[in-house]
């Protein structure tokens, strides 16, 4: 069956790279190093949340934009900066508060920073985007967006979190429903655990798909 028009469709890609798709346009956030090697092909719109590796991977972004010539970037300044003069006019700096449409797409910028991960690492910059006011993606931060969520990506593994941090951050977002990623270092053995605990506890309907697994939204 065809999706409604303006529907959205999400496929996972490994760790926190999502593709959502509409109406035959693609937007792709945060093709990191642990993501697919054409994680950003055939994207028209990519978003960075992040400097760290697992969430930006130069290589990943350039074969994106040498892919399509009609592609473009939307990130903080500091991914900006390593991308913008080989693409010019096709990077965009945005921060906490802007909005911008593209491909189709309309984006809000919520955030500043990335979370504590510990207090003698200085903290970096982190934006989450959400996307037709639907799809929210914090990046590496317990972002709350001051809108409504109906799709939360849940970063629900990082070496800056607990799980308990994980269920408050849910239920404080309280999204129909939530969808796990920054997941790739969440074992096998681990995942009944915290589908039980957030599912249990976050009081939002909760699950995970498999990299290359696919929903409507």
């Amino acid at each position: 069956m065809n999706a409604s028009p303006g529907a959205l469709t999400l496929t996972k890609k490994t760790h926190s790279c999502v593709r959502i798709e509409k109406e035959g346009r693609i937007l792709v956030i945060d093709p990191g190093g642990f993501s697919e090697d054409d994680a950003a092909l055939g994207a028209d719109v990519m978003l960075v949340t992040h400097e760290h590796p697992d969430h930006f991977n130069e290589a990943r972004l350039r074969a994106g934009l040498e892919a399509n010539p009609a592609a473009e970037v939307w990130t903080l300044r500091s991914v900006a900066e390593q991308l913008s003069a080989a693409f010019p006019g096709r990077v965009h700096t945005v921060g906490d508060g802007d909005a911008f449409s593209a491909a189709g797409f309309d984006v809000t910028v919520h955030g500043e920073l990335h979370a504590v991960i510990h207090p003698d690492i200085p903290r970096i910059t982190n934006v989450g985007f959400l996307v037709d006011g639907s799809v929210f993606h914090p990046g590496d931060a317990l972002t709350v967006p001051e809108r409504p969520v109906d799709t939360l990506l849940l970063p629900v593994m990082a070496p800056w979190s607990k799980i308990s941090e994980v269920i408050d951050y849910v239920r404080e977002v309280e999204p129909r429903r939530a969808i796990d990623v920054h997941d790739a270092l969440l074992t096998d053995l681990a995942r009944p655990i915290y589908d039980n605990q957030i599912g249990a506890l976050g009081g939002a309907d909760h699950g995970r798909l498999a990299p290359g697994g696919t929903t409507e939204l």
